[in-house]
């Protein structure tokens, strides 16, 4: 499977269909899903494009839900009246059930590190190599209340497919530990994955330096064996956390107790239909990867954080009465040994995968191309390091 990828890409741009996918019976519609370019000129401020233009070359950070661009559109009165109802009724219930959550298991945290030494590298602090009935008390605690959180906040069902081993056209089984998965891969739609990740398999992620000095929330990711990075720092710390990255990577490919480490690609949320390109942090250690794809189903409110702030994302998904999250557990992905010797060529093959599977449009736009887009919503100036991009 991973060498016949190579060739999932056509001449024009467009996504080939792999023979062997299930959606390939439904004929060349989804072959002429347009790839989506990325404009260079950064020195054109965007403020000048209409709506209808930023939203075709914006497209993958695009919010189309009953709340429109930024969650601010002009609502009809039924739907007044059900978020009247919602911020009456739902929100109390929903933020102390939720509190309630949160510390009952930084308790659980604290407890189970009492007297218990945190690993230390550099600027790094984890507890994810506790062992014995301290680790087994957070993984389990931290999965049930993860799920209970999701619960608390409208996902009441959530629909879970896996495609089967024998999909792969390859012979090596899933009890072959020389093979299993070193890191989760999947595309990035909201900050609610990380609550999906933890309830399914409590893997390790990447996060800012700054979480792990929260109230709460610090001790929490501490146990989970967060990663920390800071995104405005030089190249030098980006290459140290990458080292890191590709170790604990290795760890749980050799080790099957060793956390995994959960990896979003992209690089930044999207609106759920598109996935933009990979970083190769992911595939650097040459290890199989598990393939996740998350999707949120709506009717009114989107769970999607593409161009909605933060405080206003969460109070919208506090009043939603019911929330939907569809996931597609893929095979674990075995790279070739060309793949293996090139990153990029081994995650631009997952990416293909994950977007044939998932009915994803490719695009190439990134996270700069985010920030114009927010920046023009908000009737900002561009930030000059991106109108320094091509300087």
């Amino acid at each position: 499977m991973a060498t016949e990828l190579k060739n999932l890409s056509g001449s024009n741009g467009t996504l080939a269909q792999h023979e062997d996918s299930p959606h390939a019976a439904a004929g060349q519609a989804k072959d002429q899903r347009p790839l989506l370019k990325s404009d260079s000129n950064f020195g054109v401020a965007a403020a000048t494009e209409s709506i209808e233009e930023m939203e075709k070359k914006y497209a993958p950070y695009v919010r189309r839900d009953v709340y429109g661009t930024l969650g601010r559109g002009p609502l009809e009165t039924k739907e007044k009246v059900l978020l009247g109802l919602a911020m009456v009724i739902l929100v109390p219930i929903r933020l102390v059930v939720g509190m309630l959550i949160l510390v009952l298991y930084y308790l659980v945290c604290r407890i189970c590190t009492l007297f218990s030494t945190p690993n230390r590298d550099e600027e790094q602090e984890d507890y994810s190599h506790m062992s014995g009935w301290r680790r087994e008390v957070v993984v389990n605690c931290g999965r049930f209340l993860s799920r209970a959180m999701l619960f608390t906040l409208g996902f009441y069902w959530i629909s879970e497919s896996r495609r089967s081993l024998s999909d792969q056209d390859n012979s090596r089984g899933p009890n072959d530990e020389s093979q299993m998965p070193g890191a989760i891969v999947s595309n990035h739609v909201s900050h609610l994955d990380i609550l999906y990740h933890m309830s399914s398999s409590f893997p390790s992620f990447v996060a800012k330096r700054s979480v792990a000095k929260l109230p709460l929330v610090g001790l929490i990711s501490k146990c989970l064996g967060c990663v920390y990075v800071q995104r405005e720092s030089k190249s030098s710390d980006f290459k140290g956390v990458a080292g890191i990255v590709t170790q604990r990577i290795l760890e749980a490919h050799q080790n099957k107790l060793s956390p995994k480490m959960l990896l979003f690609p992209e690089g930044t949320t999207t609106n759920g239909d598109f996935l933009l390109p990979f970083k190769t942090g992911a595939f650097l250690a040459k290890a199989p990867v598990l393939p996740v794809i998350l999707r949120y189903p709506y009717s009114r409110f989107s769970p999607a954080w593409d161009s909605i702030s933060g405080v206003r994302h969460i109070v919208l998904l506090l009043c939603q009465f019911v929330n939907y999250m569809e996931v597609v557990h893929l095979p674990v992905y075995y790279p070739s040994e060309e793949e293996k010797e090139d990153p990029k060529l081994y995650a631009n093959n997952v990416r293909k995968l994950m977007a044939i599977e998932g009915n994803l449009v490719l695009s190439d736009i990134g996270l700069a191309e985010k920030r114009i887009y927010h920046a023009a919503l908000n009737g900002n100036s561009l930030p000059r390091a991106l109108h320094q991009k091509d300087d």
